[in-house]
């Protein structure tokens, strides 16, 4: 799978204030569901994400009440890139399975 682009906003998840994620763009989520893979907790899919210089290896989560995937920024992202809650950002994605 090549690498997937888009832009989204920062926002903290009103279950646990110190996350915060981004929603995938929904056809980029609709690109990551096609690709085959074993199953995982959660529905979860590892990604190779980066946003401006910071890449790091995680996870996506399907979101049912957005109808695309989350990918969580950790602290350490969001201070490297300068990102606080409400801010645009253009991350790239690798699907990792």
């Amino acid at each position: 799978m090549t690498t997937l682009r888009f832009t989204a906003d920062l926002w903290r998840w009103e279950a646990q204030s110190g996350w915060f994620f981004v929603t995938v763009d929904p056809d980029v989520s609709a690109r990551i569901r096609e690709v085959p893979r074993p199953p995982r907790g959660f529905g979860s899919v590892r990604v190779r994400a980066t946003v401006g210089a910071t890449t790091w290896t995680t996870s996506v989560f399907p979101d049912s009440t957005r109808g695309a995937y989350v990918l969580p920024v950790k602290k350490a992202v969001r201070r490297a890139e300068r990102l606080d809650e409400g801010d645009p950002a253009e991350f790239a994605l690798e699907v990792l399975e």
